[in-house]
């Protein structure tokens, strides 16, 4: 039995110990029923490891859950406003919730699964969320839809099965645990490019990881449904983007109606709501959980089960969207990810990778990355919404997004710069290159542009905009102090590379290592 497959069985039988058919959830007679009625709604979408297979339906799954469109499956031209079920409350009084069993068991791994979290969390967050445009759908061509299986509720499901769709981004496949298949990556000729390459290697994202936020996904949404029944719960950022490493957390976006959500008002009550049920009925599986009132309000809490942080936001969809956008980014060109990975490593080992101590979010990081590689002479990355803006159109109805990516061909560059030179280059680039006062970093644009003159643009030390709403990711840079502490080690980091060549001696590798 391969490892991926003793580990996710292992995930399983703490999450379902009563379980005699190994490999399913251990359903009452009812659900059962529901769900040999209804088992085409139950296979679940999920992220895969890299491939460049096309896309592709699996037929057998090892998990069928009772939420009908895992993942990216819900239908959110059908969402009703938020409609509230009774809370169980604290003297006691009877609530209406499911009788359904929860999964969770609350046992922990065993030790040598321990993962110390030291990567902050990745921000996904807008403060302009709340005028966030979802309903407006931009039909793709016939046929390149697809229908999610058992779906009929939107016009746009009523077109043909799955095409083969060829492209370079993995799809997501109806399947938990599919098989690893491992993508090719670039060759390391240099000492450097070796010590990036083998660090991308052990501290990436595996199949497990990504299954242990799924599942406890899978219950949280079943839970939460019994309070907002026509809600979806979406795993979204570093988990699904290509950019995760073993210790990221987890980011949730919770889509509760089509229209916008006032982030100050009524994302706070839900969220609110939200928090009684995980410190009430919850309370053995799922602990600190703890609103914060910031201006994308989230709920955070540990799933101990997983053993993982998540971030949970109310209707912050620009973050369902970046998340695919970075998902292409990170696919068509294999020196994207260990890049991304080193510099994200690099970031939180000098203290430069936490928002809220006002330095950069991991999504900052990432598209600092992006763009650097876009800038080249020799261009390593295009403008993905230049290049293909009905794929990445900022009104797509939800349920469509996840579909653009796996129709995206490999970027082919004429650049043939190691991993090693490319990382000097990054250093190089912000430390002598770029500047800091008046340009904006713009993936969208694939360019350094002009700052705009809008009240949020003045005063900001860094400026990295948002490519769909435009916003600066790197407002959490206000003070001075911070911005030179993070210039600073960009420089230092520069003329150290430059001259050892030794990834060692910007960030300690056995370390970084043990701390995946």
């Amino acid at each position: 039995m391969r490892w991926e497959d003793t580990c996710s069985l292992q995930v399983e039988r703490r999450m379902f110990p009563n379980s005699s058919n190994s490999g399913r959830t251990p359903f009452p007679p009812k659900q059962k029923q529901q769900q040999q009625q209804s088992d085409c709604f139950n296979k679940l979408l999920l992220n895969t490891p890299p491939t460049l297979l096309p896309h592709q339906q699996v037929a057998d799954t090892r998990f069928n859950f009772q939420n009908e469109a895992a993942l990216l499956g819900g239908n959110l031209a059908t969402i009703p406003a938020v409609t509230q079920q009774p809370m169980p409350n604290g003297n006691g009084s009877p609530a209406h919730m499911s009788d359904a069993p929860i999964a969770f068991r609350g046992r922990k791994r065993p030790s040598d699964q321990s993962i110390p979290h030291d990567v902050k969390r990745q921000r996904l967050h807008s403060h302009r969320s709340e005028t966030t445009v979802v309903n407006q759908a931009v039909p793709l061509p016939v046929e390149h839809r697809y229908s999610l299986p058992g779906s009929n509720q939107s016009p746009l499901f009523h077109a043909h099965s799955i095409p083969d769709l060829t492209g370079c981004v993995p799809p997501l496949r109806y399947t938990l645990f599919p098989d690893p298949i491992e993508t090719p990556l670039p060759v390391a000729k240099d000492k450097l490019s070796q010590q990036v390459l083998e660090l991308f290697q052990a501290c990436q994202q595996q199949t497990c990881d990504l299954n242990r936020k799924e599942l406890c996904r899978t219950e949280l949404q079943r839970e939460i449904q019994q309070i907002f029944p026509q809600s979806r719960l979406f795993l979204v950022g570093s988990s699904l983007n290509g950019f995760g490493t073993r210790s990221s957390d987890g980011d949730l976006c919770l889509v509760v109606k089509e229209e916008p959500v006032n982030q100050k008002t009524e994302a706070r009550h839900i969220l609110s709501l939200v928090q009684k049920l995980f410190s009430t009925k919850l309370s053995s599986y799922i602990e600190r959980p703890q609103l914060i009132r910031a201006k994308v309000p989230i709920v955070k809490f540990r799933d101990k089960v997983s053993c993982v942080e998540f971030d949970l936001n109310v209707n912050n969809v620009v973050g369902i969207r970046n998340t695919f956008l970075l998902r292409t980014y990170a696919y068509i060109e294999n020196r994207v990810r260990p890049l991304v990975l080193v510099v994200k490593k690099w970031a939180s080992f000098h203290e430069l990778n936490d928002a809220s101590r006002g330095t950069l979010s991991s999504y900052t990081l990432v598209l600092m990355v992006l763009h650097y590689l876009q800038t080249l002479p020799e261009p390593i990355l295009p403008s993905l919404q230049k290049n293909y803006p009905e794929s990445f159109d900022p009104t797509m109805q939800l349920h469509l997004v996840h579909q653009a990516p796996c129709t995206i061909p490999p970027y082919l560059s004429k650049n043939g710069s190691s991993l090693g030179d490319l990382l000097i280059g990054f250093f190089k680039y912000y430390a002598t290159e770029f500047d800091w006062s008046h340009q904006m970093i713009s993936i969208r644009e694939a360019k350094a542009i002009p700052r705009p003159d809008g009240i949020e643009w003045r005063n900001k030390f860094i400026c990295v905009e948002e490519p769909f709403d435009r916003t600066n990711t790197a407002r959490a840079v206000h003070e001075k102090h911070k911005f030179d502490i993070i210039r600073g080690e960009i420089l230092k980091s520069w003329q150290v590379l430059r001259d050892k060549k030794d990834l060692n001696c910007i960030l300690p590798l056995r370390m970084t290592v043990q701390k995946r």
